[in-house]
């Protein structure tokens, strides 16, 4: 079995503790390494802080095929998460936001900066995020191609979790536009079906924000992962207001996320 490697960032508050307790939920179906990341300013708060990741380490408990340690860098979340991607050979991300009051923040910072400046895929929890098995998985698609890229990151996790994903997207009054999305709802169905995977289909009614309806699908059917696929063209995308909304949810669900501008071949 092929070892996942997750890098997990931690602020040594209650939604660094939601990342780390998610992380070791994701990897209790799996071979697992977990890198306990954080990142100060300086030099001198090294040892201070790598004593209190330690420490976090030694009260958290996981299986035995997962091994947890610690990382303290000098750095910037903008810029070193990714390089950390590089040099640990991370499959995927778990960070926690803090919620978007006035500006998104993601450890202070804003969190699609953060997730648009890698290639791999992210889990963002927050604060009251609760570990649980993973049996229902979201998967929002829509009329651009883009869309798309999350579809094979969330049947890997499908599999490992022997979970049933929920293919939705939105109606279409415009024949053209109808037609368009039922025909990429049947090749993905058809994907997932050759993998075993149970898809779901539920198109959704016309009018009103895609993200309330997609949230309030998630409270009918009880979803515990919404997986989407990052893609705008905004020049700010932190001000993205779709993926903003589903990675602040108010049900505080987990959202796995990836930046399809820069996703290729990944994999989970």
């Amino acid at each position: 079995m092929s070892k996942n490697i997750y890098l997990v960032m931690h602020d040594f508050t209650p939604v660094g503790d939601a990342a780390l307790n998610y992380a070791v939920n994701l990897s209790r179906n799996v071979v697992a390494e977990i890198k306990l990341v954080n990142l100060v300013s300086n030099k001198s708060e090294i040892a201070n802080s790598t004593a209190k990741l330690n420490q976090l380490i030694a009260n958290t408990s996981h299986s035995e095929h997962t091994s947890i340690s610690s990382v303290v860098r000098v750095g910037n979340i903008f810029s070193d998460v990714a390089k950390m991607v590089g040099e640990f050979k991370i499959n995927l991300i778990i960070m926690g936001t803090h919620g978007a009051k006035g500006m998104q923040k993601l450890m202070g910072s804003h969190a699609m900066k953060v997730i648009t400046s890698s290639n791999v895929p992210f889990v963002v929890v927050q604060k009251e995020t609760k570990p649980r098995e993973i049996k229902k998985i979201l998967v929002p698609i829509d009329l651009e191609k883009e869309s798309l890229q999350i579809v094979d990151i969330a049947g890997d996790i499908a599999k490992i979790y022997g979970a049933e994903v929920f293919l939705v997207a939105e109606k279409h009054e415009d024949p053209f536009l109808s037609q368009k999305i039922k025909n990429r709802i049947l090749i993905v169905r058809k994907q997932y079906e050759d993998r075993d995977i149970v898809c779901n289909i539920e198109l959704l009614s016309v009018g009103g924000a895609y993200h309330n309806k997609i949230m309030n699908f998630c409270k009918e059917k009880d979803i515990d992962l919404i997986a989407i696929a990052y893609h705008t063209s905004s020049f700010l995308p932190q001000f993205d207001k779709f993926a903003q909304s589903l990675i602040t949810n108010e049900n505080q669900l987990p959202c796995a996320i990836i930046n399809s501008k820069q996703a290729s071949s990944v994999s989970f």
